[in-house]
């Protein structure tokens, strides 16, 4: 079955006239996989390689886990769900939204396709407010406030910041982030890929 939505999510082109750089869906998804990560949208050097977090990001990212690329690469321990699938271009201050058209059209029966998903990383706002129960936070919250909030997601999802170079300062103001999110980050990733089942 997933598979086949793969198929038709590789064929689709409703986007096609606002996507500057043309249509390539970059995800990665498995039934197996029992981590998903849920992301923004794919940048220009994704787009470009065709490899979902084969950048910066990708490397602070799979840091913040604990995991190699082997590991991160594996699909069927790891699926990478966008919330846009194709680059969107650049803006005034970056990369634009992700467009909204792929979460109404194929997120539903993509996530229904992963029945072994345990834990789920919700990058950044946009995938936030698609995954995460907006009542803990409240309408409005900022992604700092929902990351700071953290551990009422658990144990099933956990917010994260973008792993952007470009929240370097981000980062800096919230040292709480390295010091109490990514131990347990950590230890909830190890468990779920090398725990006896």
């Amino acid at each position: 079955m997933i598979n086949v939505l793969l198929n038709r999510v590789n064929a689709c082109r409703e986007c096609e006239r606002y996507l500057p750089h043309g249509i390539r869906p970059v995800l990665q998804l498995s039934s197996q996989a029992k981590i998903l990560i849920a992301g923004q949208a794919p940048g220009r050097k994704v787009h470009e390689s065709g490899i979902p977090f084969n950048d910066a990001s990708g490397e602070r990212l799979r840091a913040w886990m604990g995991v190699d690329k082997a590991v991160f690469y594996d699909v069927s321990q790891i699926a990478i769900l966008p919330m846009g699938f194709c680059y969107p271009g650049t803006g005034k201050t970056g990369d634009l939204p992700p467009r909204k058209e792929c979460a109404v059209k194929w997120r539903a029966s993509l996530l229904a396709a992963m029945p072994n998903v345990q834990f789920v990383l919700v990058i950044g706002k946009y995938a936030q407010d698609y995954h995460l129960d907006s009542a803990i936070c409240g309408k409005g919250a900022t992604v700092t406030d929902i990351v700071a909030a953290w551990r009422s997601y658990l144990p099933t999802a956990m917010p994260l910041p973008h792993p952007s170079p470009r929240n370097h300062i981000w980062l800096k103001k919230n040292s709480w982030f390295e010091s109490d999110v990514l131990p347990e980050l950590k230890s909830r990733i190890n468990d779920l890929l090398y725990r006896e089942t």
